[in-house]
């Protein structure tokens, strides 16, 4: 059994807006062992489109069909639905009477041109939308010698498709021969290819559970995807893997499937009835807005301190509450915050906030000559530790902020996860 996902809109040709609908349809298809051989992105063009679709039934089993159901006059869907399969557009009164009701419940005065969202196909079913205006379309479509092909056509708002597929969609699906099941592994402080030599042959090619690796901002991904008989198969030899990953990578992982590092560390603090205050100026507030943003931040995020990071900067709290000037006067160096002012900074800011813990960023340098790395330091501060590490920039600048403030997160989880062994 193979499916297929065409996408429809010219937003989406054009670069305007992008396609997400196709890769979150893809992964709720493998759940159910549904494997996906094509994907089609088209602009709202009549004959590409019919061309397209004429296709789909004739090579697929399944075809999901997102986008092109509004009552605009670009959105074609429905209707070269019905031309592909030889049939005229009929009326459904309870689709006709919900959207009027919709707009009605809005304080809105429905177009005219909304009753097209109410017509479907002959010999089609109707896909109900609780929360938006344009119903979706299921249809069986007869294949000479072959099962039918299987078409459901859905709004292109992923909001409005998700709802639709998992409640519309899926029931009418037939289940797949094999399961696919996956999980991912998050992991800090080592390169994408220091993780997969560490790995060694778990990313072997065939490999059942596949593990693939992807790096995000210096977060590296481990992608385990397992094919089998059934969901507890697939689930027996994820966690064998799983476990062989820990005993490879160890403290490097911090996280798995949604996880993020601040919310690691967040919890972790929680847990400890412990509070964390930030002070940067090499990622310009990044830091703060990670913690500041993670659930449950609220009980052990204090609050931080964004400063500038222009060379001439003052860089450190005083006891006072105003700023220390702790630029370092030597414009020939290397840094021009040192390590020890990155420390103080942290140190201050803690006694400030009175916290357990600050973390500290320095500004990052300019380098002096075209390819050397730009440097920073991260400092750790708290009660039983004051710890700083210089922090070099050998790639990209765009990732350098959200590398160096995920440094200093993982330099806290670290410490933190040492204090409990």
């Amino acid at each position: 059994m193979k499916a297929e996902i065409i996408s429809i809109g010219s937003e989406l040709t054009s670069g305007a807006k992008l396609d997400t609908n196709s890769q979150w349809l893809s992964t709720e298809l493998s759940e159910i062992g549904i494997p996906v051989h094509f994907h089609s992105t088209m602009a709202d063009d009549r004959q590409t489109m019919l061309e397209v679709f004429q296709t789909a039934v004739r090579r697929s089993d399944i075809v999901l069909v997102t986008g092109g159901l509004g009552p605009t006059l670009d959105d074609l869907t429905r209707e070269l639905i019905a031309e592909l399969t030889g049939t005229e557009l009929v009326l459904d009164e309870a689709s006709l009477q919900f959207i009027q009701d919709l707009f009605e419940k809005r304080g809105r005065v429905m177009a005219d041109r909304n009753r097209i969202q109410a017509m479907f196909p002959a010999g089609s079913e109707v896909l109900q939308n609780p929360v938006g205006t344009a119903p979706g379309v299921w249809m069986e479509i007869p294949r000479a010698g072959r099962a039918p092909s299987l078409l459901a056509a859905m709004p292109g708002v992923p909001s409005e498709m998700k709802i639709m597929f998992k409640e519309q969609v899926l029931p009418r699906l037939p289940g797949g021969q094999r399961v696919i099941r996956r999980r991912s592994i998050h992991c800090f402080g080592e390169g994408e290819s220091n993780i997969e030599a560490m790995l060694g042959d778990l990313t072997a090619r065939n490999r059942n559970p596949e593990v693939g690796i992807t790096a995000s901002s210096a977060t590296i991904s481990l992608r385990i995807a397992a094919h089998g008989a059934s969901i507890e198969e697939c689930d027996h030899m994820i966690a064998e893997t799983q476990s062989l990953v820990s005993e490879k990578l160890g403290t490097l992982i911090f996280g798995e499937d949604d996880h993020t590092l601040e919310a690691v560390v967040v919890g972790m603090l929680r847990a400890r009835g412990q509070a964390i205050t930030t002070v940067e100026a090499g990622t310009r507030g990044l830091l703060a807005q990670m913690l500041s943003t993670a659930p449950g931040a609220d009980s052990c995020f204090l609050g931080g301190v964004v400063l500038n990071a222009s060379p001439s900067v003052v860089i450190s709290l005083g006891d006072d509450g105003g700023a220390v000037d702790a630029t370092n006067s030597d414009a020939g160096s290397m840094s021009l915050v040192s390590a020890e002012e990155t420390l103080e900074m942290a140190q201050n800011a803690r006694r400030r906030f009175e916290s357990d813990f600050a973390l500290a960023i320095s500004p990052f340098t300019e380098p002096s000559v075209p390819g050397e790395p730009a440097t920073s330091f991260i400092a750790l501060a708290g009660e039983h530790v004051n710890e700083v590490h210089e922090h070099r920039i050998l790639v990209d600048p765009a990732i350098a902020r959200p590398r160096a403030a995920k440094g200093a997160l993982n330099l806290l989880r670290r410490h933190l996860l040492e204090s409990e062994a």
